[in-house]
């Protein structure tokens, strides 16, 4: 009987393993973006250990749930309101005997939170394939994003914000110039008339 019980515990042991290789998360990775004049290497621990740079970017920006999937589904159903300025990562994903990278959009200015988007469908390690999806983030990870060399504020808006004041400019500019227009036309009418 006890030697019953040891096979099927090796067994149940054999079968548990490779279901958590298969989760295995990326090694390092690298966020590249406007403000960024080199790209930002993230490291540490990708294997969700949040203490961590790259730790917190893989379990706080959705890696597992774009990758693997999860139980319950975390992902949106659509891209969420205002966005924000567009980072890519490539993590790096060892395999056995192969190394793979994925991309991920990341969006650390979104209104709301941070948001990622990871294509579907994208192969890795020979046959698996990402399950892919939007995914909200926390403010923690924008926090840390931050810290480790991403612009304090989002580039894009401060470029927008100038692009809009100077087209206010323009049509404060070309309502004067409408206003002195009519007004010149309309004292050439009523000299014309006397």
């Amino acid at each position: 009987m006890n030697r019953c019980r040891l096979i099927v515990l090796v067994a149940a042991a054999a079968l548990a393993v490779p279901g958590g290789a298969a989760a295995k998360g990326p090694s390092e990775a690298s966020i590249i973006g406007p403000g960024l004049a080199t790209p930002l290497a993230v490291e540490g621990s990708g294997e969700g250990d949040a203490s961590t740079p790259l730790g917190l970017l893989v379990s706080d920006g959705g890696f597992f749930p774009q990758v693997y999937g999860q139980s319950p589904n975390p992902l949106l159903r659509a891209a969420p309101g205002r966005l924000g300025s567009k980072y890519v990562v490539t993590y790096t994903l060892p395999g056995s005997g192969t190394v793979d990278r994925l991309r991920q959009d990341l969006y650390p200015y979104a209104a709301g939170g941070p948001v990622t988007y990871m294509p579907s469908n994208r192969q890795f390690w020979g046959s698996q394939r990402t399950l892919g999806g939007w995914y909200r983030g926390t403010a923690s990870l924008r926090t840390k994003l931050v810290a480790a060399g991403l612009p304090a504020a989002d580039p894009r808006a401060h470029a927008l914000g100038r692009a809009s004041s100077s087209h206010s400019r323009i049509r404060v500019a070309i309502g004067t110039g409408a206003g002195i227009v009519l007004a010149a036309g309309a004292l050439a009418l009523l000299r014309r008339r006397r």
